[in-house]
């Protein structure tokens, strides 16, 4: 009898130890949630997070576990407290919130400044002294942007751009942070500093995150001549593009053709493919920043971006309490169709309305079948009238606020018409 109750007591212990341990995971995954989130509701499915000696990953929140050439891993959750150190800086120094910036930086950290044409080396706190006569939470002109930040283990490095438009400033950061027991904190700081034609006005770019076509596995994307044709537009006239998708994070990318001197050239521009690899989620959507939005084709728009509520409402904001423009091209027109003003007419009602029509789809294929409605004939039925040139002629409707296009051609023509009717004063 005795070996059966040592048996019986060794697996009771095991038991409770294995369930003392799962209650600890569970209780360390609510902390890291904590300090995130706040104190906002989240559903978490346990099954799809594991532990490892010293990381929780969170598939549940888009953040996949990533090898490094190293063999090491980091986590979705590490980036957005990184996200958030970097945040306050930004914050702090574009609102005179002299504790904000300075709870972004170690004590001990070092920042080479030129300072009155002399390279200098200063501490936070000469730093933050600079924002000292100044009103505090007052928007002082400073608008900044994370363009990259690189995580390996408990190090990183982050990439800001720092514009003051009035001044036609334009300033880059490079910072070195570490993870201490206060969290991620700066440890150093450099910049540089150039002319800038930026104007501090956003455009914002719709993307979607669907890989396949409806349920099949037929694979599909953003069209990535589209993006780089309007972006490349966009950004030489001054503006700051960014990309918001129904999910936010990385989006799949179709029609790519490195043959392009344009194409290639922004395949390989770090900025625009971290901007495309961290696409912003709705909920870090404010629509009072942007001036234009703009719904970009591929297959993949067809299925994510037209029915997304948050999307919905980030473009009628735009549209109707912020004056902006609402543009799309080619597929992109997709996105437009579910639109509804305040007084719940279709937005296309009345108006003269282009994108890539089924006429020119190949209706035989897998691909076409997987279409929830068709672009052309859901346009007409809520009162727009569908206007379309030959295949492979760009093609531009512009009628008030609402600028669209027949197809990739029209990429470049329809950011024209956007910019000139942003800066023409007749919106």
């Amino acid at each position: 009898m005795k070996p059966i109750f040592f048996v019986a007591l060794l697996i009771s212990c095991f038991v409770s130890a294995q369930q003392n341990r799962n209650d600890s995971i569970k209780g360390i995954k609510q902390q890291l949630l904590q300090r995130i989130y706040g104190n906002q509701k989240i559903t978490i499915n346990y099954d799809k997070s594991f532990v490892s000696e010293d990381r929780i990953f969170y598939e549940n929140l888009g953040g996949r576990s990533t090898h490094h050439p190293t063999n090491e891993l980091y986590s979705f959750s590490e980036k957005e407290l990184v996200k958030k150190t970097l945040q306050n800086y930004i914050d702090g120094s574009s609102y005179n919130n002299l504790e904000q910036i300075e709870s972004a930086f170690t004590d001990n950290a070092t920042l080479y400044l030129t300072i009155n044409n002399e390279f200098k080396q200063i501490t936070p706190k000469e730093y933050v002294s600079f924002f000292k006569n100044r009103t505090h939470g007052e928007f002082n002109g400073r608008v900044g942007k994370i363009l990259s930040i690189d995580i390996e283990k408990d190090i990183a490095t982050a990439k800001i751009e720092i514009k003051i438009p009035k001044k036609r400033m334009r300033y880059i950061d490079l910072l070195l942070l570490r993870k201490t027991e206060m969290g991620w904190k700066i440890i150093s700081k450099t910049a540089t500093k150039t002319e800038s034609n930026k104007r501090g006005s956003r455009i914002l770019f719709i993307v979607s995150n669907a890989h396949f076509y409806g349920d099949s596995k037929l694979k599909t994307g953003n069209s990535f001549s589209e993006i780089v044709n309007a972006y490349d537009v966009f950004i030489k006239a001054g503006f700051t593009v960014d990309f918001v998708s129904p999910t936010g994070g990385a989006i799949p990318l179709a029609y790519i053709n490195t043959s392009v001197k344009l194409t290639k050239d922004y395949l390989y521009n770090e900025d625009l493919m971290y901007a495309l690899k961290h696409t912003k989620s709705p909920k870090n959507i404010n629509p009072a920043h942007y001036k234009a939005v703009q719904y970009i084709g591929g297959g993949s728009t067809m299925f994510d971006t037209p029915s997304n509520k948050e999307l919905q409402h980030i473009s009628m904001e735009i549209y109707e309490k912020y004056n902006g423009i609402i543009s799309s091209v080619c597929h992109g027109t997709a996105g437009i169709v579910h639109l509804k003003t305040k007084d719940g007419k279709y937005l296309v009602d009345g108006k003269r309305v282009s994108g890539y029509p089924e006429d020119y789809e190949s209706k035989d294929k897998p691909y076409f079948k997987t279409f929830p409605f068709l672009i052309k004939e859901t346009i007409e039925e809520r009162g727009g009238e569908f206007r379309f040139s030959k295949p492979n002629m760009f093609h531009v409707e512009v009628d008030g606020r609402l600028i669209t296009g027949q197809n990739y051609l029209s990429s470049k023509p329809v950011a024209l018409k956007i910019i000139e009717l942003l800066t023409s004063g007749n919106k």
